[in-house]
């Protein structure tokens, strides 16, 4: 599904703004469904509210219920189509970017598409359900009720002691630890396309010696057959001017000492893009897409992640994109704040924990030189039933809507298809095995892993072995010894070795932290203060100075900015383990991570890497 845009021969009409709105309180969340809402105007079956889309409806009011409602919500919004939409022979699409979790949509009444699952586009084609000339009502049903199947899992707790609980009363448990935002979390679209339409492009890129290689796959659909399509294909340099031209709906383009597209520590002229032009036509219609590429290689040896051969190391962070009082509404004020914030810290990377972000931010990714690491919504995965026939079923769908979104991103460097998952269960082993080499066959050209709760021992794990990298996860003197500093650097580099030595591939710390209010103040150190964090961070600092000369590839502090949890008495306000607020402000960590980002850059050889070692150990010796 190619990114919606306007283009020559396609209109865009955002459907965005304040949409009606009402939550199914009703004994679970039936009633609509049971008087079918869809077919009348939604206020006539109830009071409705105003709701921006796109956001997350939970924290839009000051009612408590909405804010912690776990069921079917109802979305209701009245357009009218270009009236010139009328005149031309062409296919009409509505389009959601994102929705969680299950969806159902309707226009006018009759029903257009159900999707499962968040974070990822779904579409439907409304040509013959399109009204000319009067409003047309769209209506879309969400349920964000998650269970042992739902990616991510959860479970709904019935309690039925009538002394202590009210009659009706659930409570929905999930174990992720991020707050389950719901609604309609990125933009609606009605969109066009002609008859003979591009429906997908495949963009593969290759370096020999100083000559960029793109491979490039055009798949169309709509009237006219195969052999009566004609196709041009043109290849711009940032510049405008063409560098290679083509003329069939697959082949590679060459390109002659061409500009590579490089993360933006590792290069002067960084993230360089070219532009794929696409033009289809049969006697009928014709089709134009353009398409940003950038001509890159991505490698692995036994202990180096290489971009173009060379090493590239993770300067990252964890992120997360429900971070503001949107929730996960998407909002391109923070998308791009965010990526301001994260150049002045010197971070080159970050992971999509844990769940894909808009693809907005992946376009920025691409024209900045930031590397992503693309992961999928399986977070949570603790008990034998998360492993199952139907898990398995909407993982593989979620990897085929993930890798079919973002395979031509140049920034998407390697999918992770889980987080944490509970790998010393026998039936994860060959569910993560079976997850990773279907990644592997939707695509070859990036390396897949997992992510590890690393502190479970390499020997006890069924699944991380099959990633091409270990990610691993630890929290020590956090999540156990709590408050002993002393215990970090040992334990830290104890299990970095034990990972490398079992599977003799390179290891990211994909997660370490520690929890900060932000403005509280101890000396000495005691944790959730200030001191604390930055010297958890340090004692972690002198683990990744050792190993990167070795096989560490990169660390990637958790997290960005501090988040919204579900309520617990050991989350006073959520998780503020971001070395920012929630408001984007930096905590005193944060001058920590920017030096030392910025000091390390991207060492791309062995000499320089030596000497930023020597001067971190002169330095700590001090």
């Amino acid at each position: 599904m190619l990114y919606t845009k306007e283009t020559e021969s396609r209109e865009v009409k955002e459907l965005g703004g304040l949409w009606k709105f009402r939550a199914d309180n009703s004994d679970g969340s039936k009633l609509g469904f049971e008087e079918s809402w869809h077919i009348r105007p939604l206020s006539e079956t109830g009071e409705v509210i105003d709701m921006p889309v796109p956001s997350s409806f939970n924290d839009i009011t000051q009612d408590r219920k909405l804010r912690d409602f776990v069921g079917c919500v109802w979305y209701e919004k009245n357009f009218i189509p270009p009236k010139h939409w009328k005149m031309v022979k062409q296919r009409i699409f509505i389009k959601f970017e994102s929705a969680h979790y299950h969806s159902t949509a309707w226009l006018n009444g009759q029903h257009i598409v159900s999707h499962e699952g968040g974070h990822l586009p779904f579409q439907a084609e409304v040509t013959r359900l399109i009204q000319f000339g009067s409003v047309n009502r769209i209506t879309v049903a969400i349920n964000n009720t998650l269970t042992p199947e739902t990616l991510p899992p959860g479970t709904i707790k019935y309690p039925r002691n009538p002394n202590k609980y009210p009659k009706g009363y659930f409570a929905q448990n999930y174990f992720m630890d991020f707050f389950n935002y719901a609604g309609i979390h990125r933009p609606v679209k009605l969109h066009t396309t002609p008859n003979l339409y591009i429906d997908d492009i495949t963009v593969v890129t290759n370096v020999t010696k100083a000559t960029g290689v793109v491979d490039y796959v055009i798949h169309v659909k709509g009237s006219g057959c195969s052999s009566m399509v004609s196709y041009k294909i043109r290849l711009l340099d940032a510049d405008g001017h063409e560098v290679a031209i083509g003329q069939t709906a697959s082949g590679q383009l060459l390109v002659p000492n061409a500009n590579l597209w490089w993360p933006y520590t590792m290069s002067d002229h960084p993230a360089y893009l070219y532009t794929l032009k696409v033009r289809v036509e049969d006697k009928t219609s014709f089709d134009v897409y353009d398409l940003p590429v950038g001509i890159r290689t991505v490698k692995l040896n036994k202990t180096k992640f290489l971009i173009n051969d060379k090493p590239f190391y993770f300067l990252g962070i964890g992120k997360h994109e429900d971070a503001d009082i949107r929730g996960r509404g998407f909002d391109y004020p923070i998308m791009v704040k965010d990526i301001n914030l994260m150049k002045w810290l010197g971070i080159n990377s970050f992971r999509t924990n844990h769940y894909p972000y808009a693809e907005e931010i992946l376009d920025l990714c691409d024209e900045h030189g930031i590397v992503v690491i693309d992961e999928s919504t399986a977070v949570g995965m603790k008990k034998a039933e998360n492993f199952g026939d139907i898990s398995f079923y909407n993982h593989i769908s979620v990897m085929e809507e993930l890798v079919s979104r973002d395979k031509n991103h140049p920034s998407v460097v390697m999918w992770s298809v889980a987080n944490e998952p509970n790998s010393t269960l026998a039936v994860a082993g060959p569910y993560m095995k079976n997850i990773i080499k279907y990644t592997k066959l939707l695509d070859s050209t990036r390396p897949v892993t997992l992510v590890t709760g690393g502190d479970l021992k390499a020997r006890f794990d069924q699944a991380a072995k099959y990633g091409d990298v270990i990610c691993m996860n630890t929290y020590y003197s956090w999540y156990g010894d709590d408050g002993h500093l002393d215990v970090i650097y040992k334990q830290a580099e104890a299990n970095l070795r034990e990972w490398f030595d079992m599977y003799q591939r390179p290891v990211i710390q994909a997660e370490y932290g520690a929890g900060c209010i932000a403005g509280f103040h101890t000396d000495p150190p005691v944790m959730f203060s200030e001191e604390y964090q930055e010297e958890f961070l340090k004692e972690y600092f002198r683990v990744f100075d050792e190993l990167r000369r070795e096989f560490l590839v990169g660390e990637m502090v958790w997290v960005f900015a501090d988040f919204m949890t579900h309520q617990s008495t050991k989350l006073a306000g959520g998780n503020t383990k971001g070395i920012l607020t929630r408001q984007r402000q930096p905590k005193s960590v944060a001058k920590i991570i920017k030096q030392r980002y910025h000091q390390i850059g991207n060492s791309t050889t062995a000499e320089s890497a030596d000497q930023t070692y020597c001067q971190s150990k002169c330095k700590n010796a001090n």
